[in-house]
């Protein structure tokens, strides 16, 4: 149904208290009933530059666009301005960001990668369009209320198979239909997975991204790789279905990246059909919810890794950090739990090869979100920057302000560029010589990601000022990624440990001919 149209004049006449209009981006509304809930106060909207007027400048330097939309608020138009058009408009799902640096060089329109085929394209557009209309709203409830992701979004991704897709390209791929058939299994390769994550990381809220089953991610390659064809039959499929979950369980209280300390013990019994663990694990990412394990332990000639499920002997309980509880962070317990041998992954006391054949993988998909996080806060800083007034003028015309934005796009180009060259490496290395030659660029990147990250979200936080540190409101998405921007610089392995590692690798291709 068509809205009646007004002239700018005919709402100037409604501009007191009782009988209270204002215009927002050329659109009419009565706020006569509103006013007295307004939650700014009814001051606010009878101010003389507000009650009767264009509003649209104030309204946007308080609000959100998004408020418009809620049905409680969009009710209370009541026509358009004669002659005017809406200008501000926001994106349909699916749809690209026109704001500059908001999206990777290769989805903006009139530049070119010769990374990307147009089964990526393909691939990307669908997916963005499953983010925005399904995750992306269970993304914002589940963050806030600290339950687990929705059931129904969890099915809707497995008849996608994108919980398989996220281990990559590899065997587990055979045989499945990958988004409705948009990219063929034989054809999928580390750039599609890079999309994957890099679309889930644009939800926004941290806890929930990395509940949306990131435990399986570091957790289940081990399976996939070290454990037997029995195994792998009894278990994959649950998880691949979103029906069950599994967490990788490595970090203790007494160890995190000194993986040779942990206490956790798994010894045979005396027929050598089962393992006997016992021992505690911390912060593990979805294990509050897992049905299995990934567990590192240590026994009597080494470190072997061993898929624990859950039953009895095994607790858990959550963990309180910065994030939502939607994660699933737990602290896990192992009483005299009895496993089957059956369940070892890769050699007795040779776990250290199984972790670290993880390890290359879990911090590149790191960098992947990290990366793509980062570019969520340019773009609202850039909106934030362009829409708000100070001294009369927007806030962009702050020379500060320009410098700041300058270092962040800086950033967020340098390791995206960074990035999509160790990807390209990736499609074209065998696994072996990922291990082989990737271990320290990826630790160099992961290093660069989260510090550039942290220096971006302080730099936000200067730009929205007290929005920045406010939970709700215009600064909400500033407020969250600097609350939880540190994760990513620990979780993975810390900063320093692996930029040494980086060295550490480099030092071992130096060359004994090189001298200056």
């Amino acid at each position: 149904m068509s809205m009646k149209t007004y002239t700018r004049e005919e709402v100037a006449k409604h501009n007191k208290e009782g009988d209270l209009w204002v215009v927002i981006d050329a659109k009419v509304f009565d706020l006569s009933k509103f006013s007295r809930l307004h939650p700014g106060g009814l001051a606010v909207l009878l101010d003389e530059e507000i009650a009767g007027k264009d509003a649209t400048q104030a309204f946007f330097s308080l609000h959100r666009q998004e408020v418009l939309q809620k049905p409680g608020y969009a009710r209370l138009q009541i026509g358009t301005i004669e002659g005017a058009k809406s200008v501000i408009k926001p994106l349909a799902a699916g749809e690209v960001s026109l704001v500059p640096y908001a999206e990777p060089s290769w989805l903006s329109p009139g530049y070119h990668s010769p990374y990307y085929k147009e089964s990526h394209r393909a691939f990307q557009k669908a997916l963005r369009k499953l983010v925005d209309e399904v995750i992306y709203p269970d993304g914002q409830l589940r963050e806030e209320d600290g339950k687990r992701v929705s059931q129904s979004v969890l099915d809707i991704m497995a008849q996608k198979n994108l919980h398989a897709m996220r281990l990559g390209p590899g065997k587990h791929l055979k045989g499945l239909t990958l988004f409705d058939g948009i990219v063929k299994p034989e054809e999928f390769d580390y750039f599609h997975e890079q999309i994957i994550t890099q679309e889930l990381a644009r939800v926004g809220v941290r806890g929930y991204g990395d509940g949306l089953l990131s435990g399986m991610v570091i957790g289940l390659p081990p399976v996939l790789n070290f454990g037997s064809e029995e195994l792998k039959k009894r278990v994959v499929p649950d998880i691949f279905a979103g029906k069950k979950f599994i967490s990788l369980a490595i970090s203790e209280a007494f160890a995190g990246s000194d993986v040779s300390g942990i206490r956790t013990t798994a010894e045979l019994t005396e027929d050598g059909k089962y393992w006997i663990i016992n021992g505690t694990k911390k912060w593990i990412t979805n294990g509050h919810f897992s049905d299995y394990f990934t567990v590192g332990c240590r026994t009597d000639g080494g470190f072997t890794v061993i898929l624990v499920e859950r039953g009895p002997g095994v607790e858990t309980s959550p963990i309180k950090t910065s994030y939502s509880p939607a994660a699933g962070t737990a602290y896990i317990t192992f009483d005299k739990v009895k496993v089957p041998v059956e369940n070892t992954l890769g050699p007795r006391d040779g776990g250290l090869i199984v972790m670290l054949a993880n390890f290359n993988h879990e911090r590149w998909v790191m960098c992947c979100s990290s990366a793509r996080a980062q570019r969520l806060v340019v773009e609202e800083c850039f909106k934030w920057a362009s829409q708000r007034y100070v001294f009369g003028k927007p806030l962009i015309s702050q020379a500060v302000v320009r410098s700041k934005l300058a270092n962040m796009v800086a950033r967020v180009e340098s390791v995206q560029n960074w990035l999509e060259n160790v990807t390209h490496q990736m499609n074209n290395m065998s696994y072996k010589e990922q291990s082989d030659k990737l271990a320290g660029p990826i630790g160099f990147l992961k290093m660069l990601c989260t510090r550039t990250a942290q220096e971006t979200a302080a730099d936000a936080v200067q730009i929205f000022g007290g929005r920045g540190i406010t939970r709700t409101g215009m600064g909400r998405c500033i407020e969250h990624y600097h609350r939880t921007v540190t994760f990513d610089s620990l979780l993975g392995g810390a900063e320093d440990v692996l930029g040494d590692l980086g060295v550490r690798q480099a030092m071992r291709k130096m060359p004994k001919s090189a001298r200056l």
